[in-house]
């Protein structure tokens, strides 16, 4: 019952929390790195996680803090990981994804971290306040800073430029 459980969590979760966590930490790797860290960490506690409300949030607020982490023990090996994986050609990736995750990218760490929070998993601000513990001003606060922050950098800029009117994607 164990195996199963698990197994079925993770077969319906995994790529949606690596696909969130990438967006909060800014890079593929290290998500997948600290998203396999969390789930061999809910493994290992699943009699207890299994009953948790959300689960998934669990396993997403530990991969996120165990990249953070990481950062903190090898920020100058990090920096140059980061120049290594984004010289890397993407593949199946559209412009419009392209242009999203480097604007996040732009963002302070706790603005990306709510954006993709609320936008890209969906979770409400108390949702974000009880997965983060984070204040609810402070996410409501960070959220409009990064929309602005982030509409900045998704101008189509030649479009300005030639008098047209400025259009946000």
């Amino acid at each position: 019952m164990h195996d199963e459980d698990f197994d079925a969590f993770y077969a319906a979760s995994a790529s949606r929390v690596v696909a969130h966590v990438s967006a909060m930490v800014g890079s593929q790797g290290e998500a997948e790195d600290a998203v396999a860290e969390a789930y061999m960490r809910a493994w290992n506690r699943w009699k207890k996680i299994r009953e948790y409300d959300d689960p998934e949030a669990w396993v997403r607020q530990v991969a996120y803090r165990h990249a953070v982490s990481t950062w903190r023990k090898a920020v100058n090996s990090l920096h140059a990981h980061r120049r290594n994986v984004t010289d890397r050609p993407v593949e199946a990736l559209n412009p419009d994804h392209v242009a999203i995750v480097g604007a996040l990218r732009k963002l302070p760490a706790g603005q990306r971290r709510v954006i993709v929070l609320h936008h890209l998993v969906g979770l409400t601000v108390a949702e974000i306040h009880d997965e983060t513990g984070i204040a609810p001003g402070t996410i409501s606060s960070w959220l409009a800073r990064g929309r602005r922050a982030m509409a900045e950098h998704l101008t189509d800029r030649d479009d300005y430029a030639m008098g047209g009117e400025r259009r946000d994607v």
